[in-house]
């Protein structure tokens, strides 16, 4: 009998760890190559992850909402179809595991799986603050790399408050360090190490808050692995950014006649629905090659202008939020932005988007118009420094002077726009000109620009 070990996959360079969400398939089951067989959730994407070979599920090693390292066997495939199963092969809770720690000699220890693992730590240990621990060891070490891989968003977040990531330990697999990890050292108002820069105007609470206690009748859930990863990413953002949003209104009359006249010739050259988001995204490309300030991210003192236009778009799901990617694309015509667009979207709800879809953004839009929200202060997205909402586009009255000179009362199409925009680097003045670009480029669309 052959068998074929089935792992937790790398999804992404910066990526130690990833949350089995959900199998597809039960002990006993017979799959084809590449038919999705378990669910998974990193801090980058979720997404469904194939079989290896054809075969019979033989063994199910890590069971769903469990944490695991990279290159895990979570299970094991027979090869050979009516191979015999026995109850043995059932989810097995000492399966091994590559998440060891170190021994005395700085050696892996033997791995070892209890019933409550160590990379799915218990809300006490999960709430609770990385703690300093002696480290003396030369750095080469399995534990070493393991916490001192952690996202580049930790890393940022650690250089800016003067903390040594190597220092810590964290609650992730091998002791890496999380965002929550991280984030509850520095409110917890622990000192950073002596000569280390510190953020000005920086006050850790010296009162946290305690959890809200469940009262009779309250039905208490845990938070899914992407909502928590949402959480992190949200509050560490707040704690990176001096955000400020702005707002403009913004007259799509113009482009929603181009719409309405070209959008039955558009879609029958493309087999693509056109919306108002291509022409959107557009100006957008526009306005950052006119305000590069706007497509940047912020390194300790250092300001990093990105040549590339990477524009993430928000997609809500059932089961939370995720920001796919069109890269490049300055380098895109309408019809090019609306079938990448399209793609990723679709892609994003079916769980097929590869971790470097959702990697790589360098300004992010976000729609909750579509849901009929006239206007929003949205979150920027780290490590970049503005994000842009986009309102309900509706048909309003307005005042606009006719022809004679007189005001009249006419019915156009508006939304409202916001901007959030980091205060470190980009001043009022910039964000508003960068509106106004916007709004100007909007309001002026060409009819040949498709």
């Amino acid at each position: 009998m052959a068998r074929v070990d089935i792992i937790m996959p790398q999804m992404g360079e910066s990526i130690a760890e990833g949350t089995l969400s959900k199998w597809l398939k039960k002990v006993g089951d017979e799959v084809k190559r590449d038919e999705p067989i378990f669910e998974i959730s990193t801090d980058k994407v979720d997404a469904e992850i194939p079989a290896p070979a054809a075969g019979v599920i033989a063994e199910i090693l890590v069971k769903e909402g469990e944490t695991v390292a990279v290159q895990t066997v979570v299970a094991r495939l027979e090869t050979e179809k009516g191979a015999p199963i026995s109850k043995d092969d059932q989810p097995a809770p000492a399966a091994a595991s590559p998440a060891p720690s170190a021994g005395k000699t700085g050696q892996p220890a033997a791995p070892q799986r209890e019933s409550t693992p160590a990379s799915a730590p218990s809300r006490q240990q999960h709430d609770a603050p990385a703690i300093a621990a002696p480290h003396s060891g030369n750095g080469n070490s399995f534990e070493d790399r393991v916490r001192t891989k952690s996202s580049p968003l930790v890393r940022k977040i650690a250089a800016e408050h003067g903390v040594n990531i190597s220092s810590l330990q964290g609650s992730g697999v091998a002791g890496r360090v999380t965002k929550r990890d991280i984030l509850g050292f520095i409110e917890s108002g622990a000192n950073a190490p002596a000569g280390a820069p510190s953020r000005p105007g920086f006050a850790a609470p010296s009162h946290p808050l305690p959890l809200p206690e469940a009262w009779p009748g309250d039905v208490v859930e845990p938070m899914t692995k992407m909502r928590a990863l949402i959480s992190d990413h949200m509050v560490a953002s707040r704690h990176t950014s001096a955000h400020v949003t702005s707002f403009i209104e913004i007259d799509f009359t113009r482009v929603a006649r181009i719409r309405a006249k070209k959008r039955a010739e558009f879609e029958a050259a493309t087999g693509q629905k056109l919306t108002y988001m291509p022409f959107i995204i557009k100006a957008v490309t526009d306005g950052l090659k006119a305000f590069p300030i706007m497509n940047s991210s912020v390194a300790g003192t250092n300001v990093i202008y990105r040549k590339q236009m990477n524009i993430g778009i928000a997609v809500a799901l059932d089961w939370g939020l995720i920001v796919p990617v069109i890269k490049r694309a300055d380098d895109l015509s309408i019809s090019g932005i609306t079938r990448a667009l399209n793609d990723l979207a679709a892609r994003a709800r079916a769980k097929k988007l590869s971790p470097e879809e959702v990697q790589e953004g360098t300004f992010t839009i976000t729609n909750p118009g579509v849901f009929g929200s006239l206007m929003g202060t949205p979150i920027i997205n780290q490590p970049q420094v503005a994000i842009l909402g986009v309102g309900a586009i509706e048909k309003r009255p307005k005042v606009l002077t006719g022809a004679d000179g007189e005001d009249v009362i006419a019915i156009r199409t508006c939304a409202y726009f916001s901007i959030s925009f980091d205060h470190r680097v980009i001043d009022g003045a910039v964000a508003d000109q960068f509106m106004a670009f916007l709004k100007k480029t909007i309001e002026s669309f060409p009819e040949t620009g498709l």
